[in-house]
């Protein structure tokens, strides 16, 4: 399956960053709460909150309730879920 050169940068993007890649992970089909996350994926909480609002601009990631201030569910886009499966370490 050849992938499309848009998709290959966004690859690239999230694989020059461990916290990036480890987010991504934890998010494979499932929602989850950015402290749910820092624990599926052991980086502390408070680079959680970084790492989403870069994966947010990237459309990769998307907040499901942003209208809340705590407790928002964030769960992998169309273009972030497609990126996963392709996604090899």
């Amino acid at each position: 399956m050849e992938l499309s050169d848009e998709l290959l940068i966004e690859m690239s993007y999230v694989n020059i960053s461990k916290y990036r890649t480890k987010v991504m992970k934890s998010l494979d089909g499932e929602v989850l709460i950015p402290s749910q996350i820092a624990k599926n994926s052991g980086i502390r909480t408070n680079h959680i909150s970084k790492v989403l609002g870069e994966l947010k601009a990237h459309e990769l990631v998307e907040c499901i309730n942003p209208e809340v201030r705590k407790g928002r569910l964030y769960r992998l886009t169309e273009k972030g879920d497609e990126l996963i499966k392709n996604f090899k370490e």
